[in-house]
């Protein structure tokens, strides 16, 4: 089996492991020309993959899925998703990189694979480990540890690389004292399996977690052990996470002549095998350099190059560092206005690396329960005492003949039991018509897996989500059409507009989120995570379109005002919760949802306008057409590539 690693993170030992049995044709001819065909096809999407021609790669492997398809090959389908994987990973795209991984996951599950299972949880774990969700990449590293001791290799390659990718989770939350040992196991089973590149980037963990105790000189010295270990393997991957390395510990002690060689020969290589993530980096930290040592025109072109690749990456955290460097160098120049327009990009990317953390300030909210009395054991207690004692005034009256005194009082009390009963069950009713109605209130608010959580446990958790579609809408020229009607015909518009969105989202199982003033916000793929989420989310956005459409025409028949509207759709990670304790509601947050806002307000009217991500996911579905409209200034995001997308008629389908 060709097992191939690739660098995912800087210094933190985060390696991708994309697996595949090499290829070997069938020498003894039993094999159809059709294997022999799509085999071909495999081998040569690695080559090119291998050489960094990502769309080619790309294009051979969704090939190859459909003819592995064909044979029910699950284990060369999950190879072929890993592979398309690593290629999104490369191009900076998380999100998708995960969605692969999984993909190949469920493929190699079915094929039973345990050991690609294993290697792939480690995978999925080190993507969630470069985009800062630690807890979630802990996790997975975890499982796959106990996935390898499963399949017997306890001291193997990817079982060194888990404990040291754990041990990576452990430094970001400045455990190192924990942090270290998990690198110092790594580096003992690298060092037994003789795994010079595994040596190398252990080194280069070590290294960063010295330089972060501000032990420069011990850091200096792995850092430097393993740029050289790197150079001797001849690894570019490894020699510009080493470069890089180098370059920061020297940026962090003000030693910028130092540092800025690193940076530079960095640069080189990262351009050299298409790396953007360093590209970016390093133009970045050349740019902060040039700055510091007064030469900020030169600064200004280095961070200019650096924010143009962060933005084709989608690095929030890196177009906040360009931004910042670019701010500062047009300050320095005198160019105020130039300044004060990145000083306000780097403020709004804040805010989105803020997001996450401001969620989590949100879980942990607890409505008290409220608990029904069940009178009825009560009841039935009273009416046993009341026997007893009938049969006790019994034998104590049995000389005195007061049978029928007994009697009339077993009847009364009877009576009372009985009214009692009876008053029982009426509140009880009560009761229950009370609880009806709070909980078709409940049900109206909230989703039903949410409103029974909150019922069951008193509490809702927040929750991630790696794929749900963000719907938003609003009413183009709203307040000077809304001049032209009275209050209350506003309001009527309004809500037939809104109700007519209430069944088109529950037709196509989508989650009404809320509705602010005129603007209305859906989502698809939440709580539960369905298969056609996405496509029903655009076919729902195309049917509100139509009715504002049809009702614009009835409203020019009558000389009635009638409202135009602008539709967006984007898809991406978010995280869903609720909100307060009174007057409580269920939100979502994440800069999904601020992009989907972006592709709404760059729509236009009576258009469905959705992003590139969203597009990549449904490209293949038979019912939509697309019209690439290139890219689209958006407030915050940059240029950002947009798609119209339209329902094909039954012409177009068949054609």
């Amino acid at each position: 089996m060709l097992v191939l690693l690739l660098v995912l993170a800087k210094g933190l030992g985060e390696l991708l492991y994309a697996q595949s049995d090499s290829i070997q044709l069938n020498k003894k001819g039993d094999s159809s020309t059709s294997q022999v065909s799509v085999d071909s096809l495999f081998s040569l999407g690695e080559k090119y993959l291998n050489s960094q021609r990502y769309e080619q790669s790309l294009s051979l492997f969704q090939k190859s899925i459909k003819l592995y398809a064909l044979a029910d090959n699950y284990k060369k389908i999950g190879d072929c998703f890993n592979y398309i994987a690593v290629i999104n990973y490369f191009q900076g795209d998380y999100p998708k990189t995960i969605f692969f991984l999984k993909k190949s996951l469920e493929s190699y599950k079915i094929s039973g694979y345990k050991k690609g299972v294993a290697s792939l949880l480690n995978n999925i774990g080190s993507v969630y480990n470069t985009s800062g969700n630690y807890l979630k990449a802990l996790d997975y590293y975890r499982q796959a540890i106990v996935m390898f001791e499963e399949v017997g290799e306890k001291e193997n390659l990817a079982v060194a690389t888990a404990t040291q990718n754990i041990g990576s989770i452990y430094m970001k939350g400045k455990d190192y004292k924990n942090a270290m040992e998990c690198f110092r196991k790594s580096y003992a089973l690298h060092r037994k399996l003789n795994n010079q590149k595994g040596i190398c980037e252990t080194l280069l963990s070590i290294g960063d977690l010295y330089a972060k105790e501000g032990r420069y000189d011990s850091a200096f010295e792995n850092l430097t052990k393993a740029l050289q270990l790197a150079d001797e393997e001849k690894d570019k991957q490894l020699q510009i996470t080493a470069l890089a390395s180098l370059g920061d510990l020297f940026y962090s002690k003000s030693d910028y002549k130092r540092a800025l060689p690193y940076y530079t020969r960095c640069l080189t290589y990262s351009t050299e095998v298409g790396r953007l993530q360093y590209q970016s980096e390093s133009q970045i930290a050349i740019g902060g350099i040039m700055h510091r040592l007064g030469k900020n025109r030169s600064s200004v072109a280095k961070c200019q190059e650096g924010l143009r690749l962060a933005e084709k990456l989608g690095s929030m955290s890196q177009k906040k560092s360009g931004c910042d460097c670019l701010y500062q160098a047009h300050k320095s120049l005198g160019n105020n206005q130039q300044a004060l327009r990145y000083y306000e990009q780097a403020n709004v990317y804040e805010d989105s690396l803020n997001l996450a953390e401001t969620s989590n300030k949100i879980m942990g909210m607890e409505f008290q329960k409220q608990q029904l009395v069940d009178s009825i054991t009560h009841v039935k207690k009273e009416y046993v005492v009341q026997l007893k004692h009938k049969e006790d005034v019994r034998r104590r009256d049995k000389i005195r003949n007061i049978i029928v005194i007994s009697l009339c009082f077993v009847l009364l009390m009877a009576a009372g039991l009985w009214n009692r009963l009876t008053y029982t069950r009426k509140s009880k009713s009560a009761l229950q018509t009370e609880k009806d109605r709070s909980d078709t209130l409940l049900l109206n608010i909230l989703p039903e897996e949410i409103a029974e959580e909150l019922k069951e446990k008193g509490k809702v958790s927040a929750r991630d989500y790696d794929l749900v579609s963000i719907l938003f809408t609003d009413f183009k020229s709203f307040t000077q059409t809304a001049e032209k009607m009275t209050p209350q015909s506003l309001v009527e518009e309004i809500n037939i507009c809104f109700k007519a969105f209430d069944l088109i989202t529950e037709k196509y199982q989508i989650e009404k989120i809320k509705t602010i003033g005129d603007a209305y916000m859906a989502a698809g793929g939440i709580p539960k995570a369905y298969k056609d989420s996405t496509r029903n989310i655009v076919l729902a956005g195309l049917e509100m379109q139509a009715f504002i459409k049809n009702r614009a025409i009835e409203g020019h028949r009558t000389n009635r005002p009638a409202f135009e509207m602008r539709l967006g759709i984007h898809v991406g990670p978010i995280v869903a919760g609720i909100v307060g304790v009174r007057k409580f509601q269920y939100d979502i947050w994440g800069d999904t949802v601020n992009t989907a806002s972006r592709m709404e307000s760059s729509g236009m009217v009576g258009k469905v306008n959705i992003s590139e991500t969203l597009y990549q996911i449904i490209k293949d579905e038979d019912c939509f057409s697309f019209e690439h409209r290139g890219y689209i200034p958006a407030k915050g995001k940059g240029e950002v590539a947009m798609y119209f997308v339209e329902k094909c008629s039954v012409a177009q389908v068949v054609a």
